[in-house]
């Protein structure tokens, strides 16, 4: 297959026309080619968003532990350009969330040409108790690597992000040895700028939805968030629904972070693309209000976002963000965080054939995975 007339960003992101030949669902040529194809001129041509961070959707939640609810989340994802994603659970006992990860792990070898799972995200339970959120405080245990190992073997290798709260038990050598195989966040955690940078120093690369459940930054003390900021090997999460961070201060945040340590998540649930009515987190009961933008909790504390990657795309051009960081804050920066960037991300040759056409509004026309329309 050969889409002709291209208007697309190239693996730099920057914009570049011509042909693109695809062939066994990988980008096989890149430029004038000769031969037929289809003709795209008038469409933008972007890679397939990748959320790394999304607990549900359309009904479906990852902790569910269910091929079906999976499928809600995927066919969900896919018509939102959203073309690979890991499926995040919430914080549970350690033999559930094994379970959970074992289900995860059959149903990405079954796939379809729906969103792609491209690795699994365990948000906890390895959290403090003051800033669990919407976590169910009954099941934090402290941090321990052989429960880590457990399971990443439970998710044969899927295993890709987990979140951890550094200062809730003796994390430094659960650090060392679990970001060998998989990335350390901090998330869900009270630790100051002197325990956080312990942890960065560490092997901590990488931080859970930034601003939210974790210590602020103040003019004497850095807190999380100013040292997340202030080291440029460190990555961090931003959900751009408006609701959790303020537009004013996502764009302080991107200048900051700059276009390659910005990492967009959803962090959505089941709700997301339902709208109003109530529903279930991790096994508590949660809320979406007439026009709400995000999910709260009973006594208003907001519990997850309803929002989606292509949905945060486009609030960030909203917001003033340029195109080009935006771009790559959806796609390459979050494959590179769970090290899946020589596969997905970019429009490249050699990468799956993950592929959004929009026309000249930022409509989504066309999402095609792995070469095959969704």
């Amino acid at each position: 297959m050969i889409f002709k007339n291209c208007t697309f960003y190239n693996e730099f992101f920057e914009k570049e026309f011509g042909d693109i030949e695809i062939q066994n669902g990988i980008i096989k040529q890149i430029g004038i080619i000769d031969g037929d194809g289809r003709d795209m001129s008038g469409l933008i041509l972007i890679p397939g968003f990748v959320d790394i961070h999304i607990h549900g959707g359309n009904g479906g939640d990852s902790s569910d532990g269910s091929a079906e609810s999976l499928d809600k989340i995927s066919v969900y994802l896919a018509k939102n350009g959203v073309t690979s994603f890991c499926p995040t659970t919430m914080t549970l006992p350690i033999d559930r969330l094994c379970d959970i990860a074992n289900v995860i792990a059959e149903y990405s070898e079954s796939q379809s040409n729906s969103s792609k799972i491209v690795g699994i995200n365990f948000e906890g339970p390895f959290i403090a108790a003051s800033k669990k959120g919407a976590q169910n405080g009954e099941y934090i245990t402290d941090g321990s690597a052989q429960y880590a190992k457990k399971l990443s073997s439970a998710s044969n290798g899927l295993m890709k992000l987990i979140t951890i709260a550094p200062e809730s038990f003796e994390s430094e050598a659960f650090i060392k040895a679990v970001s060998e195989f998989c990335t350390v966040s901090i998330g869900h955690s009270a630790a100051n700028a002197s325990e956080c940078q312990k942890a960065i120093d560490s092997g901590i690369s990488h931080a859970t939805h930034l601003y939210n459940a974790m210590t602020p930054m103040t003019h004497r003390e850095a807190g999380i968030v100013g040292t997340v900021l202030d080291n440029d090997n460190v990555t961090a999460e931003l959900i751009c629904d408006g609701g959790h961070i303020s537009p004013a201060v996502l764009r302080n945040t991107f200048k900051i972070l700059g276009e390659n340590r910005a990492i967009v998540v959803s962090d959505s649930m089941r709700a997301a693309g339902l709208g109003e009515g109530e529903y279930e987190l991790g096994g508590q009961q949660v809320f979406v209000k007439k026009d709400g933008g995000y999910a709260v909790m009973s006594d208003g504390t907001i519990a997850a976002s309803i929002t989606n990657i292509y949905d945060e795309f486009r609030n960030l051009l909203s917001f003033n963000i340029d195109f080009k960081t935006a771009l790559k804050s959806c796609t390459i920066n979050p494959a590179r965080v769970i090290k899946e960037d020589s596969r997905i991300g970019s429009i490249a040759v050699g990468k799956a054939a993950d592929l959004v056409f929009l026309d000249e509004d930022m409509n989504i026309k066309e999402v095609y995975i792995n070469g095959t329309l969704a």
